[in-house]
């Protein structure tokens, strides 16, 4: 009887196997082979570039690419070109004089009130300017010294642009002091603070100022004087 069931068991087991086994094999040859194939076909396809080629536009090429970076370099170049010139422009915008500064800059005077023999002094930049109208014995006068005598030697027409007007800082080049005009041993100007005395041309001629008295820039145009 035992040895009955036990052939019996054994009979369904190999119909079991048997039916089992077209079933193993499909899975073998298509499911494990198939999948393996195409794991080692995408593994040995990974390195292949894409190709976008779809989505670029025709025009784009290696010419338009530089054209563009040209491009940009250019306007790049342009805004900062601009900018530097503002800021440039600004600065010396600051820098620059004001209005009631460069008015004080010139000073005019109309030479036809000065009577000939006579001085005006004037505020130029704060400080005062002589202006004497010589008559023509004094410019014989100042021509007529011998200037190799002179602590600063200097001929009148160096010092003066038309002969009859002598035009000078009247600051004294000792110690700044103003000096007095039509005064001191050689009818010129004196300086009473330390005793300087100027000839007729403003030339140091005695005391201890070193030089003459300074010339300032300016300008004649028939009656008008513009000093500065």
């Amino acid at each position: 009887m035992a040895s009955l069931i036990t052939s019996t068991l054994a009979k369904r087991s190999l119909r079991a196997t048997t039916a089992l086994r077209p079933i193993c094999s499909s899975f073998v040859k298509t499911g494990a082979f198939g999948y393996q194939q195409r794991q080692s076909s995408y593994s040995r396809n990974s390195t292949v570039v894409p190709d976008f080629s779809a989505y670029k536009k025709e025009n784009t090429g290696e010419d338009s690419s530089r054209a563009f970076s040209y491009f940009m370099v250019g306007t790049t170049g342009l805004a900062t070109a601009v900018v530097a010139k503002a800021t440039v422009y600004d600065f010396l915008t600051n820098l620059s004089a004001s209005a009631d500064v460069l008015a004080l800059a010139k000073v005019e005077v109309d030479l036809a009130n000065i009577p000939e023999g006579k001085n005006v002094v004037v505020k130029w930049r704060g400080k005062p300017v002589f202006i004497r109208h010589r008559t023509q014995s004094e410019i014989s006068e100042a021509n007529s010294v011998n200037v190799t005598e002179l602590r600063d030697p200097q001929q009148d027409s160096e010092r003066v642009k038309q002969p009859e007007w002598m035009i000078m800082l009247g600051i004294c080049t000792h110690l700044g002091c103003v000096p007095i005009g039509e005064a001191g041993d050689y009818g010129g100007w004196y300086c009473p603070c330390h005793g300087s005395h100027y000839d007729i041309s403003g030339r140091i001629r005695k005391g201890p100022a070193p030089l003459n008295l300074e010339i300032p820039e300016y300008t004649i145009d028939g009656n008008q004087l513009v000093i500065g």
